[in-house]
């Protein structure tokens, strides 16, 4: 088929590569604006931007997509390009812009998502994340029929992964990605085959996977030993779930439920013991043993080579959040 892809971050980029390889034609690729990143908060491409240019593919990077938004010219240039384009379909995944009716209406056969959930459940922004933070068994992927509303249009495709207990953010990513990837293509082959079989999303189990923020990192060691586990897991690796000791900062990247209780005497967020083997902290009902460590301006590092370079001991304990 005749394509117009629209993505922006790595989970993108592999659909429209796997698209890109299987033969179907990408006429055109729509992405973010380039945005700062890194030490030196430079421009940085987007990696399907970074895809495109590589592989000589034309590209826009509208502001908005709407016509009556704060930026109609980025529109208005990019609905020219989306009519010259004449597509037959257009795949999104990830692409962070509202499409609005007049997107929708353009392609003969609609537009198709990726989304990273078994709709409806976990709609919006951050489906992994919040998968792995609410205790999700499973997830999978979604592909589907887009209509105006957020993450509502009919389901097409649907597999899904179970969700394993030391899975991350990260590495839950990188399976999702490239099953969105091969579910895709795989709708394209029935969408032209016409055996596409549209299924309306039920009205029950509705949830919203809110954008993630920073300051939903700070570990409350008040909470269940499985709730703050689960939480350190989804918010690796961005943005890191963080812990304060004696006004230092600390990112949390690896953790496990111990089997033991703390004392009942000892305050949540103590440090209860310290061992090569992990760094146990009291929690509400049970005990966090910390695993993998960073310091700021440091590396990831295993417990036994953090110690290496940070004194801690039983009898310390961590700052409650906003302390």
């Amino acid at each position: 088929m005749r394509l117009i892809f629209a993505g922006t971050p790595e989970f993108a980029r592999v659909a429209l590569a796997l698209l890109h390889a299987s033969g179907h034609e990408i006429a055109l690729v729509l992405t973010q604006p380039d945005r700062p990143a890194g030490r030196g908060l430079k421009l940085q491409p987007s990696a399907v931007k970074q895809y495109a240019l590589d592989h000589g593919i034309a590209l826009a990077q509208p502001r908005s997509l709407r016509l009556d938004g704060k930026y109609p010219q980025d529109a208005l240039d990019a609905q020219a390009l989306l009519a010259l384009a004449q597509c037959d379909a257009m795949v999104v995944a990830a692409y962070g812009l509202i499409l609005p009716q007049w997107v929708l209406d353009l392609p003969p056969l609609g537009c198709f998502n990726i989304h990273a959930s078994l709709l409806p459940r976990w709609r919006g922004a951050a489906p992994i994340h919040r998968a792995i933070e609410a205790g999700d068994a499973q997830t999978g992927v979604t592909i589907m029929q887009m209509d105006a509303g957020l993450d509502t249009g009919a389901m097409l495709l649907t597999q899904a992964v179970p969700i394993e207990a030391s899975d991350t953010t990260g590495s839950l990513h990188d399976r999702l990605a490239a099953l969105g990837a091969e579910l895709m293509v795989q709708a394209l082959e029935q969408a032209g085959a016409g055996s596409l079989q549209p299924v309306a999303q039920a009205t029950e189990g509705v949830s919203y996977a809110h954008k993630i923020e920073k300051h939903e990192a700070a570990i409350d060691w008040t909470q269940s030993a499985a709730v703050i586990t689960q939480r350190i897991r989804a918010f690796n690796p961005f943005p890191g779930a963080t812990a304060v000791l004696n006004g230092e900062t600390l990112k949390v990247w690896q953790a496990e439920v111990s089997a033991d209780k703390p004392p009942v005497s000892e305050k949540v967020g103590a440090i209860l013991a310290v061992a090569h083997v992990g760094i146990a902290v009291a929690a509400h009902d049970s005990i966090v043993n910390i695993t993998q460590l960073q310091r700021p301006g440091g590396k990831r590092l295993g417990v036994a080579e953090f110690l290496r370079g940070f004194a801690l001991q039983p009898g310390m304990a961590f700052d409650p959040p906003g302390s």
